[in-house]
């Protein structure tokens, strides 16, 4: 069984055994699950390369850990319990033993369609049971999976299965968020357009929307499933070996290919699950993130499943029908712990405690928060209202890049601090640096939050761009991880996360690079240049504010935002629209063409006392300009 944590005095002593011997550590945790070949060796890295593997030389199957291994005693257990967006419409429980037969069936389906280990496949799915069953099909037959959130655009889709050559693509006919239609395979044809590598598109019939069918590249999900054998055997695949690529934002306009491997993800991300959440048997462990982005990845599904718990995929959005659509899920199903964002928890406010009338929350036990730093008053309401003053928030920081929790209290052992992600998790050595790289030691400092010793759920790679991952990651500080992320530790040594200090927007929880937006809003035909920032948003935590050169008058300021608004959409996806939209006569910049982005983002603020030193730009009075501009739209 995974060891799990039971006092706080128990996990200052796994920290500091987990710093000292940190080999040691891990391979005692890698021995509660079931490998097909021991290990030859437990660590081998560098951050100059930059260089990681953990349990090299170990063979295994993640799917046999995350299932085969708990029919025996877990067979009838619910794996999966699926919350549709129309509260009115049925219910699916999978359990255990039918997850391993649909799993197994997919798995076959995949190989008859040509898919081998180390093909990729792109998952454009929406929030179902078989966006899962597609993920662990995958990693059953080796295949590196691919998923993309469903609310990117056809060309954002296409973007990322040309980056990897996905040679499948699995997709849906539709689906609703709310009220909101989106036709999931009219977004896939257009992608696949111009995506000359998928081979084969297979289509789950979700909604039974129209849809057109090619022949001979279309397949019906259904129809594949009902002919194929229930009986599989699992790939064998190495400790190193890739089990996923999804694809986060930078600074620059191109999607990065984060890639995980099999080991070392599978045993960080059951190792914090079980630690952070400190989840009991039998308990219902509900997480409100897509399948699109890591947390869904983590612990919607191979986090939960690894612990042979019992795991919730809910499909709709918070004020569907109503805005107390939560407490009414926690409710219904009696959710033990409860997993979403900041983001939610602010829209809910919104409403006050009304929605909560009638409401039985009492089987509450553990709250999360994700995505982004929780502001003290959403994290007191959230606490006081949902948690009625008894249950824990566990407060947790991390990234696509680390695979798992890296920060964070462990429910009901680590004293709380409002907004506070508290203390790093065993295995993790913190480094907070200065702007010159000398590392910072002590309490009550402020600084760049780096990472000095590799975890076994870091990525390893940016896929087919190992340059890119060790400019992004490791050439910013010599043998130092930099999360890109500035943070604060106050007098007790608590990690408090101040956000980020690269090109990157943290929009409801999405990370956007600005070099994204700017790419799609400067193919308007009227805007010459662009520079993006983020701002505070009561709701989202960031907005998206666009300072915008136009090349000629427009006839109309309303209709320009609307169609760069449009257009953002339609390259990206809704979700990457900038809140407000400046034209300006000229951007700052330096005499070597540089955009200052601090002075833009400080006017963004609000914050106009102390903009820096303006000696540098080639214009400085544009700033002024700018300034008064500002203060109108705002």
């Amino acid at each position: 069984m995974l060891p799990q944590i039971s006092s706080f005095s128990e996990y200052q002593d796994a920290y500091l055994r987990s710093i000292s011997q940190p080999e040691m550590f891990w391979e005692e945790i890698a021995q509660a699950f079931e490998w097909r070949k021991p290990w030859e060796q437990t660590l081998n890295w560098n951050f100059t390369e930059p260089k990681i593997e953990w349990f090299a030389g170990g063979k295994l199957n993640i799917t046999e850990n995350c299932i085969d291994r708990h029919l025996a005693n877990r067979g009838n257990q619910t794996a999966i319990i699926w919350e549709p967006n129309n509260p009115n419409d049925e219910v699916r429980k999978i359990t255990y033993s039918q997850l391993s037969e649909q799993v197994n069936k997919f798995s076959n389906v995949l190989q008859a369609k040509g898919v081998a280990k180390g093909d990729r496949v792109c998952i454009y799915m929406p929030m179902v049971p078989e966006a899962a069953i597609a993920m662990l099909a995958c990693a059953r037959i080796g295949a590196i999976h691919s998923v993309v959130f469903a609310g990117f655009s056809s060309t954002s889709l296409s973007d990322r299965i040309n980056d990897a050559a996905c040679k499948v693509l699995i997709t849906a006919d539709g689906m609703l968020r709310g009220e909101k239609k989106i036709d999931l395979k009219q977004i896939a044809d257009d992608a696949i357009k111009i995506s000359p590598s998928i081979e084969t598109c297979i289509v789950f019939d979700h909604k039974n929307f129209p849809i057109q069918m090619q022949n001979g590249r279309d397949f019906d999900w259904k129809e594949l499933m009902s002919t194929s054998s229930a009986i599989h055997e699992a790939t064998e695949m190495d400790s190193e070996d890739p089990l996923f690529i999804l694809y986060t934002s930078g600074s620059t306009g191109k999607p990065k290919g984060v890639l995980h491997t099999t080991a070392g993800y599978m045993i960080y991300t059951a190792y914090t699950f079980k630690n952070v959440f400190q989840y009991q048997e039998q308990e219902v462990f509900c997480c409100t993130a897509d399948i699109g982005w890591v947390t869904g990845h983590s612990y919607i599904v191979y986090g939960p499943l690894l612990n042979g718990a019992t795991t919730l995929m809910f499909e709709g959005i918070p004020s569907y029908p109503d805005p107390g659509r939560f407490w009414s899920l926690i409710e219904k199903h009696r959710i033990n712990i409860f997993y979403t964002a900041p983001t939610a928890i602010r829209a809910l406010e919104v409403f006050g405690t009304e929605p909560f009338e009638g409401k039985d929350l009492s089987s509450l036990r553990v709250l999360g928060s994700v995505g982004e730093p929780i502001n003290e008053e959403a994290w007191h309401w959230y606490h006081e209202n949902v948690g009625k003053g008894n249950c824990p928030i566990v407060d947790t920081w991390w990234q696509t890049e680390t695979g798992g929790i890296l920060i964070s209290p462990l429910a009901n052992i680590t004293p709380l601090k409002p907004a506070f992600a508290t203390l790093p998790l065993p295995g993790v050595q913190l480094a907070i640096l200065d702007e010159k790289g000398n590392e910072l030691h002590g309490n009550s400092i402020e600084g760049n939050l780096c990472i000095k010793f590799p975890w076994p759920g870091m990525a390893r790679s940016l896929y087919n761009d190992h340059e890119r991952f060790k400019s992004a990651y490791f050439s910013t500080y010599a043998n130092y991880y930099f999360t890109g992320d500035g943070c604060k530790k106050d007098e007790d040594g608590y990690i408090r996360i101040t956000g980020r200090v690269d090109d990157v927007i943290n929009v409801s929880g999405h990370r956007i690079g600005t070099g994204e937006v700017e790419d799609a809003i400067n193919e308007h035909g009227y805007i010459i240049e662009s520079a993006v920032v983020g701002f505070p948003h009561d709701i989202k935590g960031q907005g998206i504010w666009a300072f915008v050169i136009c090349d000629r008058e427009h006839h109309s300021y309303e209709e320009l935002c609307n169609e760069a608004k449009a257009h953002v959409g339609k390259v990206i996806g809704a979700f990457a629209r900038p809140d407000r939209i400046q034209v300006v006569k000229a951007l700052p910049k330096t005499r070597s063409g540089k955009i200052m982005r601090r002075i833009l983002r400080k006017i963004a603020e609000g914050d106009t006392s102390n903009l820096g030193d303006t000696s540098t730009l080639i214009d400085p009075s544009v700033v002024d300009l700018i300034k008064i501009g500002a203060e109108e739209i705002r």
